[in-house]
């Protein structure tokens, strides 16, 4: 059975971080009815539009990806992005055996069911994987023996498992028939997003030709050494019609890297955190479900103990990853917000979501920004005109 998420009307109360002025915010049903400019008052937070992030492996300790999966896995994640400022997020289920993933799939559909709140911080699910590169490299972490070409018929029944919820796919264009699955999925509404691939220039044209419109965590999911001007990765930084997502977790991509990556991809580059369920967590060390030991340092840093140099995901959430934009790399806090909300809604097609305006999606995200440490307080998390995280948070009388 659905549960509905009831959102009567509220007034929400924000310095706006595009204009600075002090807002009022009336939502109802879901929606903003009004935007309404009140005397300036410094105390309050800033607001901006929700973020949003398209890749989530889990966090917290909850694992979308476990075997035993739980729809209160999926509903105690989105508890915990809250805290950290997130409204939407995509679950994102990886390289497995059809069974498996279409357990993840199911988790996730069931927890939307249960939950309306769930339902509302999560638009789709983002299928990342099987249909990627065999090679050392590309592949990533994903599972080698899991690793196969695509399917309509394979993809067909994920999305029966999943409630119709995949919205966003990720594959190698290079994989036998990758390239006439794009439009039969875009066809369906899914975005198509190229990832953990070794395409040839060939490949990732054909593949934008079909439909993709997506890089997945671009520069990532690649060989350690390559072709210094031959390689899918410029050829992906050439390519206007695909949206580049980049994890800006300080690990992933260099500084100089991300930040000449963000200036390439300029209105098409979007952050994703593509966290693990070792995001939150405490410094250690840590086994996963084939008993392989990974550290997770002091500064963040997750990787394989047996293999220091090879990363183990990302422990980072969104708002570290903004504290890195606008704290590490001084970028201005309103274009790093900018990464997290209205990008990420063009990417997906998301009219509704993004912006701060009458008739749009009541998600809003209320903090403070420090702007000697470059850390970010969360204040408040609104999704759907629903407070779901509040701490101390001022309201004008």
């Amino acid at each position: 059975m659905k549960h509905i998420l009831s959102s009567p009307a509220a007034v929400f109360y924000g310095r706006d971080l595009y204009s600075s002025r002090s807002l009022a915010i009336s939502t109802e049903n879901g929606k903003i009815t009004s935007i309404r400019e009140i005397p300036a008052d410094p105390s309050l937070p800033l607001v901006s539009p929700g973020w949003i992030d398209l890749q989530v492996n889990g966090c917290f300790g909850h694992d979308f990806n476990k075997a035993g999966v739980q729809s209160s896995d999926i509903s105690n994640a989105a508890a915990k992005l809250h805290s950290c400022g997130v409204t939407k997020f995509l679950p994102t289920i990886i390289t497995n055996s059809p069974e498996r993933m279409a357990a993840g799939m199911a988790a996730v559909h069931q927890a939307c069911l249960e939950n309306p709140i769930t339902a509302a911080s999560v638009p789709g699910i983002h299928m990342e994987g099987p249909w990627i590169s065999d090679q050392d490299g590309p592949r990533g972490a994903h599972e080698l023996a899991c690793v196969r070409d695509g399917s309509l018929s394979e993809f067909t029944a994920l999305q029966q498992a999943a409630g119709g919820k995949i919205c966003k796919v990720t594959l190698a264009p290079e994989r036998n028939g990758a390239i006439d699955l794009i439009p039969q999925l875009t066809a369906q509404g899914v975005r198509v997003a190229i990832g953990h691939s070794n395409a040839s220039r060939s490949d990732i044209l054909a593949a934008a030709d079909a439909g993709a419109s997506i890089s997945t965590h671009l520069g990532n999911g690649s060989h350690p050494v390559l072709p210094r001007h031959q390689n899918y990765i410029w050829e992906q930084l050439a390519e206007d019609r695909l949206y580049a997502g980049l994890i800006a977790d300080g690990h992933h991509l260099p500084p100089a890297v991300l930040t000449a990556m963000l200036r390439c991809k300029g209105e098409k580059a979007f952050v994703v955190s593509d966290c693990v369920s070792l995001a939150g967590l405490a410094p250690g060390e840590y086994s996963d479900e084939i008993g392989s030991s990974v550290i997770l340092a002091e500064n963040g840093r997750l990787y394989m103990k047996s293999t220091p140099d090879i990363l183990a995901g990302s422990s980072a959430t969104l708002l570290q990853n903004l504290e890195f934009l606008a704290g590490t790399l001084k970028m201005a806090l309103k274009d790093a917000v900018t990464l997290v909300t209205r990008r990420p809604s063009e990417a997906m097609g998301w009219p509704d979501s993004g912006t701060l305006a009458v008739g749009k999606k009541a998600d809003l995200t209320f903090f403070d920004f420090d702007f000697n440490t470059g850390k970010i307080q969360v204040r408040q998390t609104v999704v759907a005109g629903v407070s779901v995280y509040r701490q101390d948070v001022c309201t004008p009388e």
